[in-house]
């Protein structure tokens, strides 16, 4: 508390402001023990190890900003700096990740944090500032009403999720398993690797690259997760998942051709919950999807409703939101003569453009 004088000569208390710091190495596990213990808000998309990530697998320059009040965090912000000749020059909470924004537990640490990131998106020169949040934060902000996230409490017993799953999709699941399709979990990348870099390939969508997937793993150690389901030693899918407090987090999953003859992405996600609920997770996070697609549409098959992602831009020099997404009927050409590549070549070219889209 601050001592303020007053004309009377008696002393009246004042709340500290809360300074704003860069995250430097040493203070990583201070932020992390914020984001995971202190901060209901905050998400695994929050944690320290995406600095590492974003910089050493994309190359882009980060700011975690941090609010401190008497020696004790009261707000993370992580912001990381895309600078593309193609797609514009940004400062974003956070690219490559669904969730993002301003995660504090005062109001005040909010504010100055958020005062922060809009002076630095002004000295930075951007296009534009965005957030992107769970929570509408800046209802006067240009917003993106197009994505949203699936999220729902697992029941404690393996049975009753089985039987919470519609029929038609449980039905799929039990295909997988009639096939007798297996799950095991892996520590290298490469199995999933190749069904992954597969199933984006079919879609037409640039693959991140393999030193990307390693240094998730290795950053975030049992956190993040591999697991391959295959048949007859063969690989059919495999999907990489979060572990956070509580939930667990499919980010990336595919599956080979082969998958959709056995369900094996079906059968996927139900040994992920299977385990996860065995395990005493209580969330299952299926994450984003844009409305009205293929990917929106399997997440309700499931049983889960859609929750609109509230993503917000203070725009600078850009005239209109961005519009960077495979829907946009201006990448349909490109998506095309994309699926038309072969994968080996995809698989070279695509992690450097992907590492300029966020």
């Amino acid at each position: 508390m601050n001592e303020i004088p007053q004309a009377d000569g008696r002393l009246s208390f004042q709340a500290c402001v809360p300074s704003v710091h860069l995250l430097e190495p040493q203070h990583a596990q201070r932020w992390d023990e914020f984001v995971i213990s202190a901060c209901t808000e905050a998400t695994f998309f929050h944690r320290a190890g995406w600095q590492t990530v974003i910089e050493r697998a994309m190359g882009h320059k980060t700011w975690f900003l941090y609010a401190e009040s008497e020696g004790v965090i009261q707000g993370v912000l992580p912001l990381a700096e895309i600078k593309s000749v193609l797609f514009g020059h940004s400062l974003s909470s956070l690219p490559f990740c669904v969730y993002g924004g301003i995660a504090a537990i005062s109001e005040s640490a909010r504010e100055v944090l958020d005062r922060a990131a809009q002076a630095l998106a002004s000295r930075l020169k951007v296009d534009y500032l965005e957030y992107r949040n769970l929570k509408a934060f800046h209802s006067e902000w240009p917003a993106k009403d197009l994505y949203v996230t699936f999220r729902k409490e697992m029941a404690p017993e393996p049975e009753e999720n089985m039987q919470a799953i519609p029929r038609k999709q449980r039905a799929m699941v039990r295909k997988g398993i009639k096939a007798g399709l297996d799950s095991v979990l892996d520590e290298d990348i490469e199995r999933f690797f190749s069904a992954y870099a597969a199933s984006v390939h079919r879609l037409g969508t640039p693959v991140f690259s393999k030193k990307y997937f390693r240094l998730l793993k290795e950053t975030f150690g049992q956190h993040c997760e591999l697991m391959i389901i295959t048949t007859g030693g063969r690989t059919v899918s495999g999907v990489m998942s979060f572990y956070f407090r509580d939930e667990v987090l499919p980010y990336y999953g595919g599956g080979t051709p082969e998958a959709r003859e056995v369900a094996g992405n079906d059968f996927m996600y139900w040994e992920l919950m299977r385990r996860a609920c065995e395990q005493g997770y209580r969330i299952f996070d299926f994450g984003r999807s844009k409305r009205n697609t293929g990917s929106f549409d399997f997440k309700r098959n499931w049983g889960f409703e859609p929750q609109p992602l509230h993503y917000e831009y203070q725009l600078h020099r850009a005239g209109a939101v961005p519009d960077h997404n495979p829907l946009n009927p201006k990448y349909r050409m490109f998506i095309n003569a994309w699926q038309k590549l072969p994968l080996p070549v995809a698989n070279l070219i695509g992690p450097h453009i992907v590492r300029n889209l966020g």
